[in-house]
């Protein structure tokens, strides 16, 4: 039985709430220095940028000293950096804390604010603000909310029981229950239950649905409905929903409103993509909030129920959404 290598913890800080960037040497492989394969590695960054890291020494080994770019490939090697920070447009909307204890934190994310480091959303995301505003570097994501989705996310303060609270969401102990506002349709029989067989391709932007066994299903029901001239001029009547994922596949939610004929407002991939958005603009957030997180703590035995304080704009007034007004954390964008 091969035993697992120990990875080592990094000798270097984060920064700016981000972690560097651990690289493991492949087992395998014809490179003949560490330089070598971290230029064909790190090809996008260009051969240029890996050697400006070595000759300034931002490239280390678990002793915290700087790799030389001619230090021998050795497989299973363990390298830090720090990765050059993307120019990011702050988000400037609140991210609150419901609440917190010695083991978890739990936020409630504005829309637009990524919850992990990812492409281009690194230091502004609700991890990296988490842990410079918390003092909390060992702080992780026990899950994840896209972007454009505000509401409810759950965080582990200690490194070695992130895998229990990662695993009540892979086993589908957690009940989440999300709100969103989209059109009301008086035809569409609510409450129902959806199941579909949704599949998102790397590189795609959207997720679909195919034939086959179902691997996503969402309990749908109505909370209440405005006709058209209630809901504003020039618009169609607005319903607000209660969505309840019993499974969690990527944009399962607004896949299956959008398969009932109902897409969310603000929805830039469903029914249709639509153009980038330009870094900064935050009008028309997608009406959709994760409402509530209900769990039996792994650790503690104690039952959660966390609910968040947002309101969605479009529901509480569409021409506020529509012109992208927004007044502080109590108000939904």
């Amino acid at each position: 039985m091969r035993r697992k290598t120990r990875t080592p913890p990094s000798p270097l800080p984060q920064r700016h709430g981000v972690d560097p960037v651990r690289v493991r040497l492949p087992a395998t492989g014809s490179w003949a220095t560490v330089r070598e394969h971290l230029v064909e590695r790190l090809s996008g960054a260009g051969a240029g940028t890996v050697d400006g890291m070595f000759d300034a020494g931002l490239i280390v080994g678990a002793d915290g000293r700087p790799v030389a770019p001619d230090a021998p490939y050795v497989p299973g090697m363990f390298v830090w950096f720090h990765r050059e920070l993307p120019a990011e447009v702050p988000v400037p909307f609140p991210l609150e804390v419901v609440y917190r204890d010695e083991h978890i934190v739990v936020a409630d994310k504005p829309h637009f604010l990524a919850t992990t480091p990812r492409g281009g959303h690194v230091a502004e995301t609700a991890l990296a603000r988490l842990r410079r505003e918390l003092d909390l570097p060992t702080l992780s994501a026990a899950h994840r909310l896209d972007r454009l989705t505000a509401g409810l996310v759950l965080f582990t303060v200690r490194p070695e029981e992130r895998g229990a609270y990662q695993t009540l969401f892979r086993d589908r102990r957690v009940r989440k229950e999300y709100e969103a506002v989209a059109p009301y349709d008086p035809a569409l029989a609510l409450p129902r239950t959806v199941r579909s067989r949704i599949v998102k391709e790397r590189g795609v932007l959207t997720a679909r649905e195919v034939p086959g066994e179902p691997n996503a299903e969402s309990r749908v029901d109505l909370l209440g409905h405005r006709p058209a001239e209630a809901a504003a001029e020039g618009t169609g009547p607005l319903g607000r929903y209660r969505l309840v994922p019993a499974t969690g596949q990527t944009h399962q939610l607004r896949v299956h409103m959008t398969a009932l004929g109902v897409p969310i407002l603000g929805d830039p991939l469903y029914p249709e993509v639509t153009g980038p958005v330009p870094a900064g603009d935050f009008r028309r957030p997608l009406q959709l909030l994760a409402r509530a997180l209900e769990f039996t703590d792994p650790v503690t035995g104690g039952e959660h129920r966390f609910s968040s304080g947002r309101v969605l704009t479009a529901w509480a007034s569409y021409d506020r959404w529509a012109a992208g007004a927004y007044d502080g954390p109590r108000d939904g964008q």
